[in-house]
């Protein structure tokens, strides 16, 4: 609900816009004018104003435009027919020997946004393109983008374009910058600015001229141009090659992401580019903007697969930081991870132990996460850490655990003799049906190895028609089935029992249909059924973290600099792995 109240609130100030004491009085004028503003963002509707508004942008207070233009741009579209009566005074004002004016005349008559103004506004633009105030220029650069996007169908007279064109050599760089995007909205469907190599030396000469923005956007249009020679390349990358180093992240990146798509063909000159841009972010990763640091970690992920050594120095600037947000955190966390190696492996798991039991408890699950994938390459060692970690006898940090032991033993096969033995005992604590999941799946494909697999079993059956979870009810009936073939005698009658309610109680069709599937399966005789269940129990060939192939820097190059990296969870994403479990 708006603050003010509705049609009275109107009524009164139509009464004050119209009343000739407070026109005389420029500042009660103003402070009128004011007041429709802030009624109308705070919800009110004051489209009805609109005349008194028209009349009222007839002055010389460059505040008082302001304000009516602002007013004016919100409501043309629900009164097209009284917006041409605006359109003479903006043109006026086109005209005025302020530039300030002149250049926020531009700005709004192709903010109105109206197909009906086209005409009108066509020759304020051309003029505006020459006007000798770089203000003005930028203005009518950019209104040219705006009328294109309002009528997309028909097409931007050539001169103009080419007037654009021109204008890329204006002594001004916000000018030039603005034609750089004008172009690239109006030739769209073209491809684009047309990128030659006058065009790239000009723009690269003159880079450091422009804002962050600025060379943002001269260095993203760029990446479509190829040198004609190599000798070219190297004069290229020699102008880029300050800005590689920028102190400012967003140039960093932008100068890197066209390093790389100029050097396609040169992966040393590419790796080498990598190298240099470990200084600048390393600094971003401690920058006090907390999405600047997440941006960071993302993209360091990514140069990590191609030169997996590139932080491995600078290992404890990824510690975590007590105050950081859970996002952050979980993602130092995945970059520690590669960073392990012989002479920090002892240091780096001291560290992850202490956040496993954060308050958070995604981030101590994100650790032990962490620990598991360590694990892979030291496995006695992390497996120390985890068994500790089910004495805490804390829900979360034990389905964590269960988790990351299956993850763990379908890697290194050799670890399944010491999960076996902590497995004892934390089905009193497992509560979320993920964590009672891999801990079913561990009895069923382990269960030889863990003396009380029968009874913990048993304990699930007979509250199978109380659980929720669907998951929980199939993992039951495969690591049932699974426990029965190595251990029939101890499994025969709580399997019967679990089949019969399965199949005749149940009502989930899933669930139904794999107990008939099973039942169906034991009539073709024991042999046929230890053939389809008793598969592979691990896949080594996953590998370890140490010594992995670097990926080339081709395959990632392109989402460099793009929002992919921040999309994109772990590098390796262990939901593979219980995928491949199934």
């Amino acid at each position: 609900m708006p603050y003010l109240g509705g049609e009275e609130t109107v009524r009164e100030l139509r009464r004050a816009l119209s009343n000739p004491n407070v026109q005389s009085d420029q500042l009660r004028y103003r402070n009128t004018i004011l007041k429709v503003i802030r009624a109308m963002s705070q919800g009110v509707d004051m489209s009805g104003l609109f005349s008194e508004m028209v009349k009222a942008c007839a002055t010389v207070d460059v505040v008082q435009k302001k304000l009516v233009y602002v007013f004016l741009c919100s409501y043309a579209a629900l009164n097209p027919e009284l917006s041409l009566l605006v359109i003479n005074t903006l043109r006026k004002d086109c005209q005025d020997p302020n530039p300030m004016v002149r250049s926020l005349a531009l700005r709004n008559m192709t903010n109105l946004r109206l197909p009906s103004l086209v005409e009108y506004v066509e020759q304020p633009l051309a003029a505006g393109l020459r006007d000798r105030a770089a203000c003005v220029r930028r203005v009518a650069v950019l209104g040219w983008a705006k009328l294109h996007n309002l009528q997309a169908s028909s097409e931007i007279d050539a001169a103009v374009v080419n007037e654009l064109y021109s204008l890329l050599r204006d002594p001004d760089p916000v000018v030039m910058v603005n034609c750089l995007r004008a172009l690239e909205e109006i030739l769209k469907d073209e491809g684009g600015v047309a990128i030659n190599k006058p065009i790239t030396h000009h723009l690269l000469n003159r880079l450091k001229e422009c804002d962050i923005w600025g060379q943002c956007q001269v260095l993203r249009v760029l990446q479509r141009y190829r040198p004609q020679s190599e000798d070219e390349l190297f004069d290229i990358l020699s102008l880029l090659d300050a800005s590689l180093v920028s102190p400012h992240p967003p140039i960093m990146a932008a100068t890197l992401s066209l390093f790389l798509s100029l050097c396609s063909g040169q992966p040393a000159v590419s790796l080498a580019a990598l190298e240099r841009v470990r200084g600048p972010l390393l600094a971003a990763c401690g920058s006090g903007s907390r999405e600047m640091r997440f941006t960071a970690l993302c993209h360091i992920q990514l140069l990590l697969r191609s030169i997996p050594g590139l932080m491995g120095a600078h290992y404890k600037r990824f510690f975590c930081g007590y105050a950081e947000p859970a996002y952050i955190k979980q993602r130092k966390m995945q970059v520690l991870v590669e960073l392990v190696n012989d002479e920090n492996v002892a240091m780096l798991l001291d560290e992850l132990k202490g956040y496993c039991t954060d308050v958070n408890a995604e981030t101590a699950q994100a650790a032990i996460t962490a620990i598991g994938r360590i694990g892979r390459s030291y496995s006695d060692r992390c497996l120390e850490i985890l068994t500790g970690l089910l004495g805490l006898k804390q829900d979360h940090i034990t389905s964590a655990v269960v988790q990351t032991m299956r993850d763990l033993v379908w890697v290194c096969p050799q670890c399944s003799d010491t999960v076996c033995f902590a497995l004892e005992g934390c089905e009193e604590t497992l509560q979320d049906s993920q964590g009672r999941q891999a801990l079913l799946w561990l009895l069923g494909v382990y269960g030889e190895r863990v003396s009380s697999a029968p009874y913990t079993l048993e304990v699930f059956i007979d509250g199978v028609r109380s659980e929720a979870s669907l998951g929980v009810k199939m993992e039951l009936l495969t690591a049932t089935m699974r426990l029965f073939l190595c251990r029939p005698a101890e499994t025969q009658d709580m399997l019967g029992r679990l089949l019969h309610y399965c199949i005749e109680e149940e009502t989930d069709m899933c669930v139904r249909d794999q107990a008939l599937l099973y039942y169906r399966l034991l009539h073709c005789g024991i042999e046929e059924t230890r053939k389809v269940l008793q598969g592979r129990r691990s896949d080594p060939s996953l590998g370890v973290l140490i010594g992995r192939p670097a990926e080339p820097v081709s395959q990632w190059a392109r989402s460099f600099n793009t929002l992919e990296p921040l999309r994109q969870g772990s590098i390796e994403t262990d939901g593979a792995l219980n995928r491949l479990k199934q």
